[in-house]
């Protein structure tokens, strides 16, 4: 075995302690960094109208993505499940289903997944070369509190629009679904609207929104965090970016896993 060889083997405890190392590192600033936002998040002031341009700006820009999105996946859906229904000979339930999926689960979680890639990479670029260019930085010589003005406002104004194109969402999916239904089976209005919508329960709406709520604040949180600490240079901004967007979806999955199972206990206990 030659020298390189053995030099490469005791190389690697080093290497997976510094991962360790960098994993437990990034935990800690994660938490001081939200630590910091709940410190700020309730003292004045609170830059009422950049959290309205943020508000106005999330969602105009993902508004025509989401209105395409939930049209399909409503069609497709009703689509997709039609037939597995027929073998049951259960089709008159189609309407039900299409609400309770689209309600609880597809709605919030479609419109999180796409503002998580869209306004949570946005978000990370923006402040990455806020911080890469030295705004940031003149931002506190001008006497500005660059954390409440920057990072505050975004979440603020994620957790506020998010839930509200989540509901854009849901309805767009419903008229696609309506469609598809109306189309095939020729079914009437109010008997498509009572088995669709008026007969969920209100649990499914509570648990709509908070997953929405919960959805906003954890993109506009991470995608801040990621920006706010990027790396200095060009290529430090592109990995806020992308580590944003992969953040984020990986715990909007988790949350979603977590507010299943306590809608359920509550549902059924």
């Amino acid at each position: 075995m030659d020298a390189l060889t053995m030099s490469k083997i005791r190389s690697k405890p080093y290497v997976f302690t510094k991962q360790i190392d960098s994993f437990l590192t990034g935990i800690s600033d994660a938490y001081s960094f939200s630590v910091q936002f709940f410190k700020e998040a309730f003292i004045p002031p609170f830059h009422v109208r950049e959290i309205i341009n943020q508000s106005f700006e999330i969602g105009l820009k993902s508004l025509s993505l989401i209105t395409v999105t939930g049209f399909i996946i409503g069609i497709v859906f009703t689509k997709q499940s039609r037939p597995s229904l027929e073998d049951f000979g259960a089709t008159s339930w189609l309407p039900s289903l299409m609400g309770i999926a689209i309600i609880r689960a597809l709605g919030p979680l479609v419109t999180a997944l796409i503002c998580a890639g869209k306004v949570g990479s946005s978000i990370g670029a923006e402040i990455g070369s806020m911080k890469v260019t030295e705004q940031i930085e003149a931002m506190e010589v001008s006497a500005i509190n660059p954390f409440k003005y920057l990072v505050v406002s975004r979440v603020y104004a994620t957790t506020l629009t998010i839930p509200v194109l989540s509901l854009y969402c849901v309805c767009v999916g419903l008229f696609g679904s309506y469609i598809n239904v109306h189309a095939q089976e020729a079914s009437r209005n109010c008997q498509l609207l009572s088995t669709c919508i008026f007969i969920r329960l209100f649990l499914d709406i509570y648990t709509s929104v908070i997953k929405s709520v919960a959805y906003g604040f954890t993109i506009g949180l991470v995608g801040c965090y990621k920006g706010y600490n990027a790396p200095r240079g060009t290529r430090g901004v592109g990995r806020a970016a992308n580590q944003a967007v992969i953040v984020s979806m990986f715990l909007i999955f988790l949350e979603e896993v977590v507010i299943v199972q306590v809608t359920n206990w509550f549902r059924y206990y």
